[in-house]
């Protein structure tokens, strides 16, 4: 049996369980959104109501990834895995039927608990699963799952909620999710593990609520400092982040080993990773708002917009995964962020004037530098760690993947409207009775509505409506184009950060040199 355990066909069969899970978790993320106008009419509830199905989500899944690691060395990654998918199926089932949006809450925060378990504890198996020479190709066909499913999901919640009923974009779930659970029971086997002799109880608290308190100012669009619990909510939230890391230097098994820092190597890939993910969440957020408001396009034209880039990762994740288990990792990760650089650029530059095809090719670009960093930057960071240590690396790193995407909508979410606002000024500052190029365009709006046998004064009225709109759309325009350029401040300090890290090579040298 244990023969079996190490063939090759039990572990890429074991592997392509390990990715349904993940690709049917992450998919959901994304496809809720979608869901919540809908949501809106069925339960008649304000936007305010409805948006606690997104947040409750959110909360729950930060207060459960960073216990994660512990759970797994405490009860083993297969037990983990199988409750993970069991809580999410039937998170999914019971939204599935949700009668109000109190009883969808609370199906969501079960569904979440699973939800947050299952990417950190595939990534662990996957890890423990394969060994360096194979890790990263496993690494890179498990990612095509994990960046391709934010992608995938408006289109398929547009059309699932276009053409079918809403609640299939929870009950889609359900058979996935029973199927994945049998195959794991049967496939994947039990890793080694030590149960801690302790629970890190503080640990565990300190955690929660600062995290927990940090998501849930996050969450809010756009955050309003004028209501008190907000500041109040993020001092809690840095004062318990602090009491945390304290807690965990100095107790013998902490929930989280933070001592993982000390490893530069590890701690310059984190950053670097968590600044690509707030690139990728700031344009899954941004660049669907920018062609459906500035381009007027639906949410399905828009996802069919974005399937192509999404393909192009999907491909580019196992061919990159596949030449880092054969050459140094820089060689594939390096080029991939200048090719993200340049396309991310290109998009901040984009206009209401930009060609489909134009856009279209960018898109297609960053989705290609996105495969061809994403999963090798991860994989790169979880190789610097010895195999004992894979567990808690794989849930750090997962709870800053975590934190890095809300931290980025959020800084979307307020770059965009603030931006809008400023450009909004200063255009209108530019109409005036003596600016030409302000003349000159209201006569022509005010020429093309003669055709339509408007009196005089109906004409300026529409013609001063028409320029307003114009105004704003523009103002629209440029804080996307604002906004967007963010993504390629990102990537650059993600470049610098990945230019420090040193491969295993170098740490094999440097560590012969100490020895002797």
């Amino acid at each position: 049996m244990a023969e079996d355990n190490n063939s090759d066909s039990y572990r890429w069969l074991s592997l392509a369980v390990v990715i349904m899970g993940t690709f049917m978790s992450i998919l959901d993320g994304s496809i809720v959104n979608i869901g919540i106008p809908k949501m809106m009419a069925v339960f008649n509830v304000s936007l305010d109501d409805v948006q606690w199905v997104l947040t409750a989500y959110t909360l729950t899944l930060g207060a459960i990834v960073p216990i994660t690691g512990f759970l797994s060395e405490k009860f083993g990654n297969k037990k983990l895995y199988i409750f993970s998918l069991i809580s999410f199926t039937i998170g999914s089932l019971l939204c599935g039927i949700a009668w109000s949006n109190t009883s969808m809450i609370i199906f969501r925060i079960i569904q979440a608990i699973g939800g947050g378990m299952i990417m950190p504890v595939s990534m662990t198996i996957i890890l423990k699963m394969f060994n360096f020479k194979e890790r990263g190709l496993a690494m890179g066909f498990w990612g095509i799952a994990s960046m391709a499913a934010p992608a995938i999901g408006p289109t398929l919640g547009g059309y699932i909620i276009e053409k079918l009923s809403w609640r299939l974009i929870f009950n889609v779930n359900v058979p996935i999710g029973i199927m994945t659970t049998i195959l794991s029971a049967l496939l994947l086997k039990e890793f080694p593990h030590k149960a801690p002799e302790k629970v890190d109880i503080l640990g565990f608290v300190f955690s929660t609520v600062g995290i927990v308190s940090i998501l849930y100012i996050l969450s809010q669009n756009p955050i309003d400092w004028s209501d008190i619990k907000n500041p109040l909510l993020l001092t809690i939230g840095i004062f318990n982040l602090i009491l945390f890391i304290i807690n965990e230097l100095s107790v013998p098994e902490p929930l989280l080993d933070l001592k993982l820092l000390a490893r530069l190597d590890f701690s310059f890939s984190l950053i670097a990773l968590a600044l690509i993910n707030m690139c990728l969440m700031g344009g899954v957020y941004a660049m669907p708002l920018f062609f459906q408001k500035i381009d007027g396009y639906t949410a399905m034209q828009t996802g069919l917009l974005l399937l192509p880039s999404a393909i192009v990762t999907g491909v580019m994740m196992p061919i990159s995964a596949k030449l880092i288990d054969k050459v140094n990792e820089k060689i594939v990760i390096l080029p991939g962020l200048i090719l993200l650089l340049f396309s991310c650029y290109q998009l901040g530059m984009l206009t209401s004037n930009t060609s489909k095809d134009t856009a279209n090719l960018f898109l297609i670009l960053r989705g290609a530098g996105i495969g061809l960093t994403m999963m090798p930057l991860s994989t790169f960071g979880m190789n610097l760690l010895p195999q004992k240590l894979v567990t808690q690396g794989s849930t750090i790193q997962n709870t800053i993947r975590q934190i890095s995407g809300s931290v980025s909508i959020t800084m979307m979410t307020h770059s965009l409207s603030s931006q809008a606002e400023i450009y909004y000024h200063k255009l209108s500052e530019q109409i005036t009775p003596f600016n030409n190029t302000a003349l000159n365009l209201l006569n022509q709006i005010q020429q093309s509505l003669s055709q339509i046998g408007l009196s005089t004064v109906d004409k300026q009225v529409q013609a001063k409506s028409t320029l307003v709109k114009l105004v704003s759309r523009q103002a629209y325009s440029d804080a996307f184009d604002y906004t967007l350029m963010l993504c390629t401040v990102f990537v650059i300090v993600a470049l610098i950060a990945t230019l420090f890290i040193r491969n295993r090579n170098q740490l094999s040298s440097s560590n012969e040199e100490i020895k002797s």
